[in-house]
C-alpha cells in the first residue's frame, strides 16, 4: 500500500495557490508557514488569535491575520480562496496545561467544526487536521514499558480527558466530510513535538523544553537540583519539529491517507530520567533530582508504532533525540539570556 510518488506540496500545487494555516502564530503552525515560504509558495495566509507581537514566528511575505477561529465568521474569512487548509489551531500545551484546563481543550472542537465547514464551502481541495496521541486509549498506556501504539489502538475509545477526546471527535468530523461530501481530509496524530521556536516557559511547555530550561536556570543561578514531575520513570517518544512539518506535507498529499488517521512521531522511547540526563550532558552539569509525585505526569508510557507510515510513505521521523535536543537547548539558552537582558523573547 503506497501513495503517489513524492507526495509533497511542491509536486502538487502551483506556487501561487493559496495555503491557509490555522494556528500559525504557534510552534508547529509557524514552522509549517516557514517551510512553505522557503519552498517558494507566494500566497500563504497565517491565522492566529494571539496579537502579532506574540506570534512565535513571523515569516516575511506571509499574510498574517489575528482572528479567533472558534468563531464561524472568522473561519469563513480565513478560508476564502483557499486551495489547502491546515488546522493546527488549538488551546493546548504540556501535561500541566492539559490536565488543568480540560474545558479550554474541549472548546477547540469549535475551531475544527467551523474551519472544516468553511474550507469545504470555500472549495478547498484538501484539509489537514492536527490530531494527537492523546486520542489513544489510556488503558494501553499505564506502564513505562508501553507497547508502541498503532493507529487501531484508538478504539475502543478511552481518550485522555479533555484534549484527547476533542481530537478523537474532530478526527471523526474529518472522516465524515470525506465519506458524506467527498471533501479530501488528512489526519496526523502527533507524538510530542519539540524544537526551537517552541514554548519553553509559562506553563504550556512540554517536557524537553521544560527540562532544558530548568538545566539552564540551574547553571545560571548556581542551584544544585532539578525538580522532575512524577517519579521520572514515565516514558515518551519525542519528534523534532523539522520531521514534523515534513511529515505533515507528505501526509497531506498522499492519496492513500485520505481520511485515515496516521501516527506522526518518533519511535525512540526514552524515560524522563534519561531525558534529564541528556539535557544535563548538553549543559555540562549534574544536578540533584527532586521528584514531585503530585505534579501532572500524564500516562505511564507512550510510544509511536511507525509500521503504517513506513509502509505507506517509506519514511518516518529520524532526527536523533540528542541532536534535536542540542539545537533546542541552544535556542532556549539564547532566549533565556535575551530575557534577562530585557529583550523580546518567545514565551
Amino acid at each position: 500500500m503506497t501513495g503517489k510518488k513524492d507526495p509533497k506540496a511542491a509536486s502538487v500545487l502551483n506556487k501561487d495557490d493559496l495555503i491557509v494555516i490555522g494556528g500559525a502564530g504557534g510552534f508547529i503552525g509557524g514552522a509549517l508557514a516557514r517551510r512553505f515560504h522557503d519552498q517558494g509558495f507566494t500566497r500563504i495566509r497565517a491565522i492566529d488569535k494571539k496579537p502579532l507581537s506574540e506570534w512565535y514566528q513571523r515569516v516575511p511575505g506571509v499574510e498574517c491575520l489575528c482572528m479567533d477561529l472558534s468563531r464561524e465568521k472568522n473561519c469563513r474569512r480565513a478560508c476564502e480562496g483557499a486551495v489547502e487548509v491546515y488546522n493546527l489551531a488549538a488551546d493546548m500545551g504540556g501535561m500541566g496545561f492539559i490536565e488543568r484546563f480540560r474545558i479550554e481543550c474541549l472548546r477547540s472542537i469549535l475551531i475544527n467544526t467551523h474551519t472544516i465547514e468553511s474550507a469545504y464551502r470555500a472549495g478547498a481541495r484538501r484539509y489537514f487536521f492536527s490530531s494527537s496521541a492523546c486520542a489513544y486509549n489510556v488503558e494501553l498506556q499505564k506502564s513505562p514499558d508501553v507497547q508502541a501504539l498503532k493507529e487501531s489502538d484508538a478504539y475502543p475509545a478511552m481518550a485522555e480527558r479533555g484534549y484527547g477526546w476533542e481530537k478523537l471527535v474532530s478526527e471523526m468530523f474529518c472522516q465524515e466530510y470525506w465519506a458524506e461530501r467527498g471533501f479530501e481530509t488528512h489526519i496526523a496524530r502527533f507524538h510530542n513535538v519539540y524544537g526551537p521556536w517552541g514554548t519553553w516557559d509559562g506553563g504550556r511547555e512540554k517536557a524537553p523544553a521544560a527540562i532544558c530550561r530548568k538545566v539552564i536556570e540551574a547553571k545560571d543561578t548556581g542551584a544544585k537540583e532539578i525538580t522532575i514531575w512524577g517519579d521520572g520513570h514515565q516514558t515518551r517518544s519525542f519528534m523534532y519539529i523539522d520531521d514534523c512539518v515534513e511529515g505533515i506535507d507528505m501526509i497531506m498529499h498522499c492519496d492513500t491517507l485520505i481520511a485515515t488517521p496516521i501516527n506522526l512521531g518518533s519511535s525512540f522511547l526514552i524515560s524522563v530520567n534519561d531525558l534529564v540526563s541528556l539535557a544535563e550532558g548538553i549543559g555540562g552539569i549534574k544536578l540533584d533530582r527532586r521528584y514531585d509525585v503530585d505534579a501532572p505526569k500524564g500516562v505511564g508510557g507512550r510510544n509511536s508504532d511507525n509500521t503504517f507510515i513506513q509502509q505507506v510513505l517509506g519514511w518516518e521521523p529520524s532526527t536523533p533525540l540528542k541532536e534535536g535536543l542540542k539545537k533546542t537547548y541552544a535556542w532556549i539558552e539564547k532566549q533565556y539570556k535575551d530575557r534577562k537582558a530585557g529583550k523580546r523573547t518567545v514565551s
